[in-house]
């Protein structure tokens, strides 16, 4: 039985096992236009075993989509795979519409064409399928990809960032197979750990500074990095941006959905190996991952043990270290990026989201969980937000077990974990926080950019399983601000001059303080794509680089909205 034999040399060597498989690296795709295709395919986990898989481009997992931040993306997603399911970019702060929740389905043989401004800060996020009651499955058999984010601030830091070289993207997954080495789902047997869909891996890097972009891909299971020898290493990203400075530990503990990036310096151990674990020993009870998935007495969760992965510690990754490149970074920074905190006093609303079991009996872990007790449903909306609202968010978790959070189309910032700060590792830019039982985290976020009353974004336990069972609610974001169209005597008018795109203020007919206002420009797409606070002796600004299309311009003051139609032709 090659999946017995696996589990035994897993459990005879847990600390440092000399792996035989080479990881896979995924190709890496830059621009402005991408052509996705979700197929089906075959792979080998196990020589001389083919296994049914999906996969983007390729029979599983998906090439790594590099964007820039500013540019004005193209995306063709092909939908091979003889099932209906959907691509969300996890992370992004897209219009409901480019977001690929359920509500966006891409039926077999048909294709998607998403197109947004990127508006992120730089950080790892990834894409993965988000069809109802189908996520889990389309994920596991191999959907899966990396974004990687890049802008002008992360571009000013000494950081490596040759992918493949000393820049390495790290998707860590656990799945379940049966005797015929086929992919189980969904099940609580996952004892099979790999990255990058390579089991046993190891990975050749230099000697001097390395990146790791963590990505915990799996449907459930939460890890604790780490290294063999604990050393300590930076964590310089949480999952949707850099940290102010980088936080030096020798553990990163990653529910699924998370990501993080970390710098660790190989500099001296040129001949060396080492392996990247997850020290499953010091998860905390309740959470799936632990010796024990729930809290409660005489609760169990299914297949869930024996299992050589639950509460032990384990192998990951094995790095062999070789020489430098030629140009290698061997300073770890400390200070990274301007974070900026939203503050609490700024919030015009508070939610509370209550995590509960449909029944508080013996199969409370094994029956579908809720948020305040309702059952996703396509057609109900579970709250409504105002754009340009500040919100808290007071997630309770009165299940017996833990449950990793995650909203679309914004990041937020923890605020307590049961009125105590939050660790450490969370603090920055986030979309996904992993909420223990008897617990409440309080998050603070601020709904921008992208109004739509009809097409909602989500918000779920990203335990895959929960979700598809209906661990999910869903909002709208909407614009209820009074809008003034523009007649008669305008407040700015638009010319074009040489190329430039010029927006005169015409302030001799402004009846408030122009201090108060600002401007931004949307495109045909409604994507925010500019935005300027105004000064009171501002007369005019200037727009360059625009691309030929129909633009509005839009300037806000207090309860208002002025806005108006402009065309850019060259």
């Amino acid at each position: 039985m090659f999946r017995n034999f696996a589990i035994i040399v897993g459990l005879m060597f847990p600390v440092l096992i000399f792996s035989e498989n080479k990881l896979v690296i995924p190709a890496k795709i830059e621009g402005t236009e991408f052509n996705l295709v979700l197929q089906k395919g075959v792979y080998n986990f196990y020589e001389g075993v083919e296994t049914n898989t999906l996969g983007v481009n390729g029979n599983i997992l998906g090439p790594t989509l590099v964007f820039n931040a500013g540019d004005s993306v193209n995306i063709s997603v092909k939908n091979e795979i003889g099932d209906s399911t959907t691509i969300h970019w996890h992370g992004l702060h897209v219009s409901a519409k480019n977001d690929g929740g359920p509500h966006t389905i891409i039926p077999p043989d048909m294709t998607w064409n998403p197109s947004f401004t990127v508006l992120d800060k730089a950080a790892t996020y990834w894409y993965h399928p988000h069809l109802h009651e189908k996520t889990n499955e389309h994920v596991t058999k191999g959907i899966a990809g990396l974004i990687i984010v890049r802008d002008e601030e992360e571009a000013g830091l000494d950081l490596p960032r040759d992918y493949g070289i000393d820049d390495f993207p790290i998707i860590v997954q656990t799945k379940t197979f049966d005797e015929d080495g086929q992919i189980l789902v969904p099940h609580n047997a996952d004892s099979v750990v790999m990255v990058n869909a390579t089991i046993d891996p190891y990975l050749d890097v230099p000697a001097q500074v390395v990146r790791f972009r963590l990505l915990n891909g799996a449907s459930q299971r939460t890890f604790v990095f780490g290294f063999s020898d604990s050393r300590t290493f930076s964590q310089i990203a949480t999952d949707g941006g850099l940290r102010s400075e980088a936080f030096v530990t020798n553990e990163l503990q990653l529910a699924p959905g998370e990501r993080s990036e970390i710098l660790f310096d190989f500099s001296e151990m040129e001949g060396e190996e080492i392996n990247m674990m997850s020290y499953g020993k010091h998860i905390r009870p309740g959470t799936y991952g632990s010796f024990q998935a729930g809290m409660s007495a005489g609760k169990q969760l299914k297949d869930y043990n024996p299992n050589r992965l639950n509460g032990e510690n384990f192998n990951v990754l094995s790095i062999r270290v070789r020489e430098q490149t030629d140009e290698p970074i061997t300073v770890m920074p400390l200070n990274l990026a301007d974070v900026e905190y939203l503050k609490e006093e700024d919030a015009v609303v508070t939610r509370t989201l209550s995590m509960r079991p449909t029944n508080n009996g013996p199969d409370a872990l094994n029956n579908p969980f809720t948020f305040n007790g309702e059952p996703f449903d396509m057609a109900t909306i579970n709250q409504e937000i105002k754009l340009g609202d500040t919100e808290i968010w007071e997630l309770v978790n009165n299940s017996p077990m833990a449950h990793p959070f995650h909203i679309h189309d914004v990041q937020f910032n923890i605020l307590d974990r049961n009125g105590v700060a939050t660790f450490e590792r969370e603090n920055g830019r986030k979309d996904v926080v992993i909420v223990h039982q008897v617990e409440t985290v309080r998050i603070i976020m601020k709904f921008e950019d992208f109004a739509d009353d009809e097409v909602p974004y989500m918000y779920h336990c990203h335990m895959l399983t929960h979700e598809d069972d209906g661990m999910m609610g869903q909002f709208l974001v909407k614009n209820t601000l009074n809008i003034e169209e523009l007649n008669g005597e305008e407040l700015f008018y638009i010319y074009q001059d040489n190329d430039r795109n010029i927006i005169k203020l015409n302030s001799e007919n402004f009846d408030f303080d122009l201090f108060e206002s600002s401007l931004s420009i949307f495109n045909i797409l409604g994507e925010n794509i500019y935005n300027k606070r105004l000064e009171n002796n501002e007369s005019a600004l200037v727009l360059e680089n625009l691309d030929a299309g129909v633009y509005f311009v839009v300037m806000k003051n207090k309860d208002k909205i002025y806005r108006k139609k402009f065309n850019v032709v060259y």
